[in-house]
This record gives C-alpha cells, structure tokens and sequence, in this order.
C-alpha cells in the first residue's frame, strides 16, 4: 500500500474519527497554537456516551468546554501547566493540577507512569513523501504519540511545515481528519511603562552573543524590544514569540556565537500570531525540538553565555520565588523556569534572571514579599535565584546571606512598601537594624 493509499484509507470526519475514545480513556492533547480544536469539540460533542474520560495538557488555547460543570463525570482535567481556559476548574475543583517541570513530563508517558491511549494533535499537509510536521507544537506530543496506541491528527492546510523533531509519518497516525483554518493565536500582552522599565534593566544583564530563553508574558516580548544594540544573540528556548521576528531579519539574533547548534533557533513551541507561524514556515534558521530536549538543564547548559528570563509572582526575602499560584490557589505551572535557572547557572558566562514589576493590583500590592502567602508554591527555590530584577533595580542573590538577600530586595521593592518590608526583616532577624538602601 503506497502512503496516499494509506492516507485516504485512514481520512474520516471528526465525529467518526473521534468514536474511537471509550469511557476510562486517558487523552494528550497538543498544546498552544495547536490546539486541535476541530478535535477536542467532536470530543466534547461525544460527552453523552463517555464516562471518566481524562484530558491531559499543558497550556491550550481556546475553549476547554469539557472542564465546564455540566461535564463532572464525563470529562476531567489533569493540567500540567494551566492556561485561563481551565483555571477556574481547578480552583473550584473539578480538575486537577500536576506540578512538574516540563522535562519531566515526556518520561511519564515513557515509563508508564502516566500511561496514555489517545492524542489529539494538529500537524501540516504531507509532504511528496507522507511526512507531516507538528509544526508550532512539538512540545511533548511527538513522544506522546509515540507512546499511545490511538493518534487522531487535525491535518489543517493553514498549519505550517516546520524543521527538527517535527516529522510524523502517515504510518504513526491513526486517522486523519482534514481541515483549513487559521490556528488559534495568542495575542501579545501589550508592554506597560513598567515593564519596560523591567526589561531595560534585564537588557543590562545580557552580553554580546549570548543565546536568551524567555517566557510568556508581557516582561518578556518586553526584553525583546530593548536588545536593538545586541550582537549575535542566539535563541534556545521552550517557547519562541513573534518578538524574535524584528531581531532575526536584523540580524540581531543569528546564532552565530552559540555553542550549540550553532545558527539555528532552537525552540519547542511558537506562541504567537499568524506574522510568527509565516516566519517559521519552512525557515532551516529554526529547529523545534522535544520539550525534553530544550529543557534539560545539561542540554542548556552547554550554551556558553545562556540567559534566563523568567516571571514571578511573589518572591519574598529570602529569595524564594512563588511563579504558579496565588496562595493555594493554582494559577499556571512550573513550566521551564527552574530548568533554564539550573542549566543557565551552569554555563559558562550563564546570567539566571527572575524578572518581575515590583507591585500588582494598580500598585497597591508588593510583590517583594516579607512572607509568601500561605498555601503558595515555591518553584524556584532561593538556593536556585541569582538575579531578582524589577523596574527599581537589580539584586544579585546567590551566595548571599538572608541579611545580605533582604537589603538587596527591600532595595528594588517599590518605595511604598520597604519600610514595612525593613520591620519585618528586623523582626525576622534578617537585619539588626534599619538601613538606607542603595539603588542601582
């Protein structure tokens, strides 16, 4: 049987393709811009007849309708970073959160820990010879679909044909169901004043060909625009923004001091709009790589001046960082943070840079902390932090005493809140004795 045979042999609707989930069924889900929404609602649509079904995922786009209510003991969510469409299921409940790092996950599926029967993904047309590519996500679907027996793929034309561990033969899949339509995009949070100040002062931390791993968030598309005067940067990343395209075509970043793989962008998945899936469309300057491979932090550090730039929301003043929760309330994940910390602080010249906006709620909270609330989640641990950045300053924490850690982030917390922040680390003993704080 020739590969168009075997293609046609194994094209169907979504409703028919999707008839092949029973009930107790455990579900992978690509993330990101391919989402395969056809997919998930033919899922959806099919909830009368199942029963105990679990989805698994990390941060999709659009809707997740099968976290919503009327689904409890149909569909349940297990999330392992958690986007806006199923926070509130988890905090109310009727799904769960698993906290991991990112290059873990893909040894779950390996190991039968986390044992898989079906993927949903999205993937380009077959090329001359029956290969498709998982274009914007590889992320962990590639060895997902390795390891279920079940793989229903969303041919979308729209999808772009992307370089790397990408490559899906028509023999790994299951069914096929064609579509043509825009992918999902995520939208650029707009840059603030703030964090613009923000970044300006982690711009100040990155060398000349140094190869940058950023996050999501408004901080980070934010650093990408202050790096103009920057030579030779490289990217090797977990996630790739539209924010790389200007720097790219202006030669900013090229790749051509990186370490390893030299010349080439290394990324798992593209977070971005329709501009982003264009670029990356059969361009040799990016390879998209298993999560496993991008995150592992002997893989990043091996990047000789690897820096890391990743969010926060609360870091209190011993260092330790709070980036997925509110109190006990689930907010997204561990993600790549403390991968590219770790691997970042192991390179050679390596820069690891926790970056935040010194407030949130309109200014009227700290997010340099005394205490993290309770029930928060330490991610990155304060024996990890080296640089804590905001936009009043910068501190360089490791090795540091808790003495020396509280002077450095009462100096970069906002004005309003360091005299409290200075009672408290005196009561605490952090200090002895109230001191003026030295900015940047």
């Amino acid at each position: 049987m020739t590969w168009t045979e075997e293609y046609e042999r194994k094209r169907m609707s979504a409703a028919q393709a999707l008839m092949a989930v029973a009930s107790g069924a455990r579900i992978w889900i690509q993330s990101g811009c391919g989402t395969p929404s056809v997919l998930v609602d033919a899922l959806v649509a099919r909830a009368p007849e199942l029963r105990h079904v679990e989805i698994i995922h990390m941060k999709t786009l659009g809707a997740a309708d099968y976290t919503r209510p009327e689904y409890e003991g149909r569909f349940r969510h297990r999330g392992l970073f958690l986007g806006e469409n199923v926070r509130a299921a988890v905090c109310d409940g009727r799904a769960d959160y698993t906290p991991i790092f990112l290059s873990e996950i893909e040894s779950l599926f390996e190991t039968g820990a986390l044992p898989l029967d079906v993927v949903l993904m999205q993937v380009s047309p077959p090329d001359a010879h029956g290969f498709m590519t998982l274009g914007t996500t590889v992320d962990c679907t590639q060895t997902a679909r390795r390891c279920a027996p079940v793989v229903i793929a969303e041919v979308n034309r729209q999808m772009p044909r992307t370089h790397g561990d990408t490559a899906v033969h028509i023999a790994g899949i299951s069914s096929v169901v064609e579509t043509d339509r825009p992918l999902l995009e995520l939208d650029a949070e707009p840059a603030t004043e703030v964090h613009m100040r923000v970044a300006c002062n982690v711009a100040r931390l990155i060398p000349d060909g140094a190869t940058l791993q950023t996050g999501i968030g408004g901080i980070s598309d934010a650093v990408l625009h202050c790096l103009g005067d920057k030579r030779d940067l490289g990217i090797h990343t977990e996630m790739v923004s539209d924010g790389v395209i200007d720097l790219m075509e202006s030669g900013v970043i090229n790749g051509a001091r990186k370490t390893l793989h030299r010349g080439k962008a290394v990324a798992s998945f593209a977070l971005g709009a329709r501009r982003l899936f264009d670029y990356i469309h059969q361009n040799p300057a990016f390879e998209f790589r298993l999560v496993s491979y991008t995150n592992d932090p002997f893989v990043v550090a091996r990047n000789d001046r690897m820096v890391a730039i990743n969010g926060a929301i609360q870091v209190d003043l011993t260092g330790q960082v709070c980036a997925d929760s509110l109190g006990t309330r689930p907010y997204s994940g561990f993600g790549g943070q403390v991968d590219f910390i770790r691997g970042a602080a192991r390179s050679t010249g390596g820069v690891p840079i926790i970056a935040l906006p010194a407030t949130a709620r309109g200014g009227s909270i700290s997010r340099i902390v005394p205490m993290l609330e309770p029930g928060a989640g330490v991610v990155t641990s304060r024996a990890d932090v080296h640089y804590v950045v905001t936009e009043h300053g910068i501190a360089y924490l490791h090795g540091k005493t808790l003495r020396e850690r509280a002077e450095a982030l009462i100096a970069i917390a906002d004005p309003r809140f360091r005299s409290e922040l200075e009672d408290f680390a005196v009561r605490a003993h952090y200090l002895e004795r109230k001191f003026e704080p030295v900015l940047d």
